[in-house]
């Protein structure tokens, strides 16, 4: 078995025969060989007990990235893969968590990164022209989301047994929130030889071109085998990148070249755009559009549901899946608090609450897994949120204005309340 450090392991009271060992996380993965770690995370190949699909897990560890003040930047992150759902971007399946570690279970990705494969040679022009326009759709979605990667490279380029690629690591993505008001992100972030040259201006810059030039980098690579911008002085390579100083190899054709000057195009506003790509004569030879189901909206506001019920039990200090009443010591002297994880369907708890609201004479409004009750004079005494947790649990936080009615609630809830198996320590 592999050695897991810290891991906290949870083996469901329905799980028989090997599914209750150490190895087995969430009595649902078996947990195999180390891929990989870091300065907070560790990940692991992983196999699901009950389709026997193969899963990478990420282990991160709540409390190296408290102190290191990562946890908007972790958030962050889930927040994104939540969202994102395209053939060439890594996808989230799910988000685990016990009291000290967050787990996320993404798409096994076996072949490795591209960086290894073209680190051994350069591409051929076709091979690197259709990595690149794979490359663009998980881009181009990206941005059509609101989300800017901003360290692109292709470290963080993954191969599949298909060969074909998927984007990874969204660790220094932005969202469109983000942006300040004069329209621009100001965070410094990226890796050098990839940065854009308008970050190293510390001015701000677009999210969406500074991701266009780490493409163009990443293509520049892939065709020549070697970095348009490389020096051991860091100070002579941002000389370079601010410049836009490179020589493209002479086995590169006139199309890609013409290419190369419109992605490394020093100046952001003249650098060439997504659409205008798809529109370049090297890009369109042999490009097909991806297509893929997209998330509706309903959909997509279930997933985001299902991020507030992450925040809730896995970012709270102290909060644990095993916690059923939590009581929150509310900084309001008039709304009292209350949550607990159930493995009841949310419409049920929903119309629980509906029901107990008539039988109280109170007036009920309600809006999808949202339940207001509202006072005589009009003042909301009561509002209960479903969220869904897991595909099995939903968390239900209650907000109560009214002592005796949240005693009562309590009461008619209690048989709500999930009853977790204790965690064990794992070796």
């Amino acid at each position: 078995m592999p050695e897991i450090e810290e891991q906290t392991l949870i083996s469901s009271s329905s799980d028989s025969g090997d599914n209750s060992s150490e190895n087995v996380l969430f009595g649902k993965y078996e947990v195999g060989r180390l891929l990989g770690c870091g300065a907070f995370a560790k990940v692991y190949y992983a196999r699901n007990i009950v389709t026997g699909q193969s899963v990478a897990i990420k282990c991160i560890s709540k409390q190296k990235i408290l102190k290191g003040g990562l946890m908007a930047h972790v958030k962050r992150e889930i927040s994104i893969m939540r969202r994102l759902r395209h053939p060439n971007i890594v996808k989230l399946h799910e988000v685990l968590a016990t009291k000290t570690k967050i787990y996320c279970v993404m798409e096994f990705v076996k072949g490795g990164e591209l960086f290894n494969k073209v680190a051994k040679a350069r591409f051929s022009e076709d091979l690197s022209r259709r990595y690149f326009q794979q490359l663009i759709s998980a881009i181009g979605y990206c941005h059509s989301h609101g989300v800017f990667h901003r360290d692109l490279k292709p470290e963080n380029l993954l191969i599949d047994e298909n060969g074909d690629l998927k984007v990874s690591d969204f660790g220094l993505s932005a969202v469109t929130n983000q942006i300040r008001n004069d329209g621009m992100l100001h965070t410094l972030c990226g890796t050098p030889a990839y940065v854009a040259p308008e970050i190293l201006l510390k001015k701000g810059y677009d999210g969406a071109k500074v991701d266009i030039w780490s493409c163009g980098v990443i293509l520049f690579v892939l065709n020549a085998g070697y970095l348009p911008f490389n020096d051991p002085n860091l100070m002579v390579m941002y000389r370079k990148i601010y410049k836009g100083e490179f020589r493209v190899p002479k086995w590169t054709s006139l199309e890609l070249r013409r290419l190369f000057s419109r992605l490394l195009d020093t100046n952001p506003d003249t650098r060439i755009t997504i659409d205008e790509i798809l529109k370049d004569p090297w890009f369109k030879k042999g490009y097909k559009q991806i297509e893929f189901h997209e998330f509706d909206s309903k959909t997509e506001k279930k997933e985001e549901r299902n991020l507030n019920a992450f925040d809730i039990i896995s970012f709270s200090s102290g909060v644990d899946l095993s916690g059923l009443f939590n009581e929150s010591d509310s900084s309001s002297t008039t709304c009292d608090r209350f949550r607990f994880v159930s493995g009841e369907l949310p419409d049920e708890i929903v119309k629980k609450v509906e029901d107990f609201g008539k039988k109280e004479e109170i007036t009920v409004k309600t809006s999808e897994w949202t339940v207001e009750l509202i006072g005589q004079n009009g003042n909301l005494m009561i509002a209960v949120d479903v969220y869904r947790l897991t595909e099995g649990l939903v968390v239900v936080e209650v907000r109560s204005f009214d002592k005796t009615l949240k005693r009562k609630l309590s009461a008619e809830l209690s048989s709500c309340v999930y009853q977790p198996v204790q965690p064990v320590a794992g070796n």
